[in-house]
C-alpha cells in the first residue's frame, strides 16, 4: 500500500473515532511504528489531524462535547469501577471537591465516609449528597450549563477560590502528556482550573478512551495532577509514561 493510500485510510478512521495510537495503526497497515509516524507527520502538516503523544486526534474534534445523557450510557461499568477505587480514597473528616460529570456522580454514589464536606458545581451531585447522612454538601453557584449540567462562569470559581480542600476529584475529555488536561469548553476549563487551585490533591477520574485526546481548552498541565484513576484496559505504555512524569495511574 502506498503512503498516500494509507494516510488517506488513517484520515477515514479518525472520521470514526475521536483518537487513534501509533501501534494501532502500524498493526492495522502491517507497517512499523517509524512509518506510522511519517504518515502522521506529513498529515499533520496538510492540516489532516494533530499528533499526539503515541498517536493522533482529528483536527475538527477537538470542540466536540457528548451531553450529559450521552456520557452516562458510555463505559457504565468502567465508570463504576473507577469511581469505586475514588470512593475509597475518600476518609472521614475529609474535605473534597467533585466535579460535575458522570463519573463523579457515580462517586457521589458509593461514598461511605462520614464526617465529610464535599463541595460541588453538579445540581445531580448535589441531589444525590442530600440522600447521605455525615454528608455537609455545598453547591458553587453561577450559570447552569444545560449539556453538562454542571454550574460554571466567575460565581462558580469565586466559590471554590474560598475554599481549601483536601481533594478534588476531576473529570476531562482530554488527557495527553504534552498538550496538558483539556475539556471542550472554555468557560468549563475555568471552574475546573478554580476547583484544582484549591486542593491539596488533585486526582483526575476518566476511562482509558480520554488518554491521547485532545479538546479545545485546556485545564491544567499533566504534572499539575495528584493522580489519574483509570479503567484496566489501559495501555501499559501510558501507564509507564505518566509515571515518569511523576503522575500516579491507579487502575485497581
Amino acid at each position: 500500500m502506498f503512503a498516500e493510500e494509507r494516510q488517506n485510510n488513517i484520515a477515514k478512521l479518525l472520521k470514526d473515532k475521536s483518537s487513534i495510537r501509533v501501534n494501532e495503526l502500524s498493526e492495522i497497515f502491517n507497517v512499523s511504528e517509524s512509518t506510522i509516524r511519517r504518515d502522521l507527520q506529513e498529515m499533520e502538516e496538510r492540516n489532516l489531524l494533530m499528533r499526539t503523544h503515541g498517536g493522533a486526534v482529528g483536527v475538527n474534534r477537538t470542540n466536540f462535547e457528548p451531553n450529559f445523557i450521552d456520557k452516562k450510557n458510555e463505559r457504565e461499568a468502567d465508570k463504576v469501577h473507577i469511581a469505586e477505587i475514588a470512593a475509597t480514597m475518600i476518609e472521614d473528616g475529609d474535605t473534597i471537591i467533585l466535579d460535575s460529570g458522570t463519573t463523579t456522580l457515580e462517586i457521589a454514589k458509593r461514598i461511605k465516609a462520614k464526617s465529610l464536606t464535599v463541595i460541588t458545581n453538579s445540581i445531580d451531585i448535589a441531589a444525590e449528597l442530600s440522600l447521605k447522612e455525615g454528608v455537609e454538601t455545598i453547591v458553587a453557584g453561577g450559570s447552569l450549563r444545560v449539556s453538562t449540567r454542571a454550574m460554571v462562569g466567575h460565581i462558580a470559581e469565586n466559590t471554590f477560590r474560598n475554599f481549601r480542600v483536601d481533594k478534588a476529584f476531576i473529570g476531562t475529555n482530554g488527557i495527553s502528556i504534552e498538550e496538558g488536561i483539556t475539556t471542550p469548553n472554555m468557560v468549563e476549563a475555568q471552574t475546573k482550573k478554580a476547583m484544582i487551585n484549591c486542593a491539596r490533591k488533585v486526582i483526575v477520574v476518566a476511562d482509558s478512551s480520554k488518554f491521547t485526546n485532545v479538546s479545545f481548552a485546556v485545564i491544567c498541565p499533566v504534572k499539575a495532577v495528584t493522580s489519574i484513576i483509570t479503567s484496566e484496559d489501559i495501555d501499559k505504555t501510558i501507564i509507564k509514561s505518566f509515571e515518569e512524569i511523576g503522575v500516579d495511574i491507579i487502575t485497581k
